[in-house]
């Protein structure tokens, strides 16, 4: 026979062909391989044929007791290993994208929902979908309709913003928003009872800039009580600027229900929520996707979980 055969001899090899190899190499029995594989003896004898007539010389000698690879057989029984096992992690890894298993998908959302509805729908993907890579961006819903109209997003949870296109987008489903109002430990209100907006004349705030959702809700909450909205005001998107802010001053900051519930519950009775009524309810959010945009099963699997958590009361 001739020497080894180079690469484009080897292209000629096919799955069927690494089967056989891999299966001879493993059970020694010319025989057993073709069991395994569902093929007759005398079709596994000529595909072999066919093998070593592509590769150019033997891969296998008989012996009594079965067949035993040669130098070069083994090199391609364990190359058709290796071909082999990829294949069946790709199929897996395909299967997996398929059913929603594996992937990335990213998200965009408001404070309030972020805390509310995607963390917890992000816990409940998990455990069947540990390979996932979830990307969650919090921001103002300007930022994110903008994101989610140039594809940086898969949905979004926010308000629509006036200038939009509404028509381009698909909204699923909304929820309003609760404002608390936090304060530190040991704030002068507190010793207060209960509370009425016009009881929060006077201190400062940290709260979103103008424009936004929230800043908007306590300014017309304000004039609505006859009173001038707050004028010391640090203008701040971060929670940890605003928690950091409160617990070493009297400023007040606005927070969703949500965001208030968590650092209230986190952060070591240093902060606890001003007893304010009626309370301040902002206009409500929704759980948006591009109408023209398909998104991954794995997007489809986490846009599920979110819109059945906002279902519930």
């Amino acid at each position: 026979m001739r020497g080894m055969a180079n690469s484009d001899t080897l292209s000629q090899l096919r799955l069927r062909h690494y089967r056989l190899l891999q299966a001879i190499s493993q059970y020694g029995q010319l025989s057993v391989a073709a069991d395994m594989l569902s093929m007759t003896q005398p079709a596994a004898s000529r595909m072999l044929a066919e093998i070593e007539r592509l590769v150019g010389e033997p891969l296998f000698r008989r012996h009594p007791k079965g067949m035993q690879a040669t130098a070069s057989g083994e090199v391609l029984a364990r190359r058709a290993g290796w071909i082999l096992s990829g294949i069946d992690e790709a199929e897996a890894e395909l299967a997996a994208v398929r059913e929603g298993r594996r992937g990335s998908v990213r998200v965009g959302a408001v404070t309030g929902a972020a805390v509310a509805h995607v963390v917890p729908a992000i816990q409940a993907l998990t455990p069947e979908a540990r390979a996932a890579e979830v990307h969650l961006e919090v921001g103002p819903s300007g930022r994110l309709m903008t994101g989610l109209d140039a594809g940086e997003f898969d949905f979004t949870l926010c308000r629509v913003p006036s200038q939009t296109d509404s028509q381009m987008f698909e909204i699923l489903r909304g929820h309003e928003e609760d404002v608390r109002f936090l304060v530190r430990v040991g704030h002068p209100l507190l010793d207060r009872g209960p509370l009425t907006i016009r009881d929060l004349d006077g201190y400062g705030w940290v709260i979103m800039a103008p424009g936004t959702p929230l800043r908007q809700g306590v300014e017309d909450a304000w004039l609505s009580a006859g009173i001038a909205p707050p004028r010391e005001i640090l203008n701040s998107a971060s929670l940890l600027v605003s928690m950091a802010h409160i617990r070493t001053s009297d400023a007040i900051a606005p927070v969703a229900r949500e965001v208030g519930d968590l650092i209230c519950g986190t952060g070591r009775g240093a902060f606890v929520e001003l007893p304010v009524t009626p309370g301040l309810l902002l206009s409500p959010y929704h759980l948006i996707r591009h109408r023209s945009r398909p998104i991954s099963p794995l997007a489809e699997r986490l846009l599920t979980l979110v819109m059945d958590g906002m279902a519930k009361p």
